[in-house]
């Protein structure tokens, strides 16, 4: 997909609402659990019920991993489902990976030419050619963690390097690295005083923000400080949508706390 699809997406939906599908077999309604495949039952109803609402899924892929090669091969179904139903929808592996540039180059082809996504989430920690080969990929995107949502956060992205915070450091440096066109970043909802710094850096790019909803972050802030002409922002709830209820109404109730979302955003792109 390319960037200017999702901003496409992004003005015909009037949203910018990203669903993590982040399945724990303990949360989801019990009956569901009788299911010859429980994970891809969920997230293919909680799809249905509100593909129409948001531009973005982003599946974590550690709650898949964690459930051995049923919950990859769940994995495979839900983005198979989402390719083939909906296949306006953005779609995100969040993955975090990060390695030596072979082995980044794996990864990428696992995320990208093997199941389909349009986006993976990567560390930058090892620097330039362990991103530059997700960047290689024609209309994919790769998602920088530069400011995550997390308490930990403050342990080194914030530290001052080069006479800069280390997070700067990782948007300025990754702007030159070949392909940058394809970078978007990850700053956190928690973050949202730091995102005008942030834009004066990177004015222009895709932010993926997660912490907005169950981790305290403000949607209206993140808007005031983060949004650009082509809105820039895809933001992120998983628990507070998906896990709504636990009952037979699920669906229903993770549309609706999609709605609620999505009638936020639209009163904030109407003013």
């Amino acid at each position: 997909m390319t960037t200017q699809q999702l901003i496409n997406q992004i003005k015909k939906k009037q949203s910018f609402l990203c669903i993590g599908l982040d399945v724990d077999l303990n949360k989801i309604p019990k009956y569901l659990l009788v299911d010859s495949d429980p994970i891809f039952a969920f997230n293919k109803a909680i799809i249905d019920a509100t593909h129409h609402l948001c531009v973005a899924y982003k599946p974590n892929t550690a709650f898949y991993e964690a459930y051995g090669i049923k919950g990859w091969q769940a994995l495979e179904k839900t983005i198979n489902y989402l390719n083939k139903n909906y296949p306006e929808i953005f779609t995100i592996a969040d993955a975090k990976r990060g390695d030596i540039g072979n082995t980044s180059t794996m990864y990428a082809k696992a995320f990208f030419d093997d199941l389909g996504f349009d986006s993976v989430t990567v560390a930058p920690y090892m620097g330039k050619d362990s991103v530059e080969p997700f960047l290689a990929f024609k209309d994919k995107h790769t998602i920088l963690l530069a400011l995550t949502s997390n308490q930990g956060a403050f342990d080194f992205q914030t530290l001052s390097v080069n006479n800069n915070q280390l997070y700067k450091e990782v948007l300025k440096v990754s702007k030159s690295w070949e392909n940058s066109e394809n970078l978007m970043y990850v700053v956190g909802a928690t973050k949202a005083e730091y995102l005008t710094e942030i834009r004066q850096i990177i004015p222009n790019s895709f932010l993926l923000v997660p912490g907005v909803g169950a981790q305290g972050g403000n949607l209206q802030e993140v808007c005031k400080y983060g949004m650009t002409d082509t809105i820039g922002l895809l933001i992120n709830s998983s628990r507070g949508v998906i896990y709504a209820s636990q009952g037979e109404d699920f669906a229903d109730a993770a549309a609706k706390k999609a709605q609620e979302l999505q009638s936020q955003m639209l009163e904030i792109l109407q003013s």
